[in-house]
């Protein structure tokens, strides 16, 4: 039996991990779904969203799958495959990752026995056709080549010249590829099994990604009596701080989104602990959107990305503020 399998790329903030979720929602019964997950920062606020929804969930945090040759990748993908031996999987990289690598591995000779890769889906958010932060971005430009279908998401939230951006791109781009326009990541499933046909060829990426860091305050891990850890990470121009906290740490809601809303930085995604259960916060500039579930995760953890280093020292303090005692 062969694998199917989708990749679904999209730069930060394009609206991956809710299309995911939408689309595990569709699984057929009868069917062995993994989705192998890639986060730039080194936390894995992903995995703890996608985890329970009823597919095989392995994460590979910190940085891009195409590092180091894409060995995280090839590891991740082949334990998948040969303990689960799932009918589809879907691989969400980065938002700041290059596709060739991967798709190159996927279609590699070692895979055609295991593997048939279907439509690559790029999210894009309109939005983005008019800030030159994403339009000059190497990376946004070549997830968008790779893809055989472009998911214009979020358009709930666009005005009259985001949809007249998208228009323009779209006619532009003169290929004719598949544009489906949703709301909150809702694309139907039978988008999954329609074929790979953009088979145009993709410059090499140039990759800056740098080890995590873990420094200063940053010394505390989640051993023995330690409540709490930090990790830092930077690469391809962007910078990213996470913390992740013990299973008994509880933060005041009214407090936490207070700081998630001030914090100055371009992204922030967290799964925290607080007396109702749980709080789901997905931050992307401005826009913010909240879920609260009744039962608790089984830890805390929040990363924020920025496109410059922020004082996260000073934003770690505002954190640990609105803990409960």
């Amino acid at each position: 039996m062969l694998t199917k399998v989708n990749l679904i790329t999209g730069f930060l903030g394009s609206g991956k991990t809710t299309t995911l979720l939408h689309l595990l929602s569709q699984k057929p019964e009868n069917e062995v779904w993994a989705v192998l997950v890639n986060e730039f920062g080194e936390i894995g606020i992903d995995g703890a969203l996608l985890a329970d929804q009823g597919a095989v969930l392995k994460e590979i945090p910190g940085g891009c799958m195409c590092c180091v040759n894409g060995l995280p990748m090839q590891i991740g993908l082949n334990m998948l495959l040969q303990q689960k031996k799932p009918h589809r999987l879907l691989i969400e990289p980065t938002g700041l990752g290059h596709p060739k690598q991967i798709l190159s591995l996927l279609t590699a000779e070692t895979y055609q026995p295991w593997l048939e890769l279907q439509a690559t889906l790029c999210l894009l958010d309109a939005r983005q056709l008019s800030n030159s932060r994403y339009t000059d971005n190497e990376n946004f430009r070549d997830q968008l080549a790779a893809a055989d279908i472009i998911v214009a998401n979020k358009q709930d939230t666009w005005q009259d010249d985001d949809r007249r951006a998208l228009t323009q791109w779209y006619q532009a781009s003169g290929d004719g590829r598949p544009l489906v326009t949703v709301s909150q990541g809702q694309v139907d499933m039978q988008c999954l099994d329609l074929p790979r046909e953009n088979l145009r060829a993709l410059p090499d990426a140039a990759h800056h990604h740098a080890a995590p860091q873990k420094q200063g305050l940053a010394a505390l891990r989640l051993t023995g009596n330690a409540p709490w850890r930090r990790a830092l990470n930077q690469g391809q121009g962007y910078y990213a701080c996470g913390w992740i906290f013990a299973q008994d740490t509880v933060f005041d809601t009214a407090r936490l989104l207070d700081w998630v809303r001030l914090s100055p930085v371009d992204r922030i995604k967290g799964v925290m602990r607080i007396a109702e259960g749980t709080l789901i916060v997905n931050r992307q500039g401005a826009d913010l959107h909240i879920e609260t579930k009744p039962v608790p995760p089984m830890d805390s953890r929040i990363e924020l990305i920025h496109e410059a280093e922020a004082p996260w020292n000073h934003l770690q303090a505002g954190l640990l503020m609105a803990r409960l005692p």
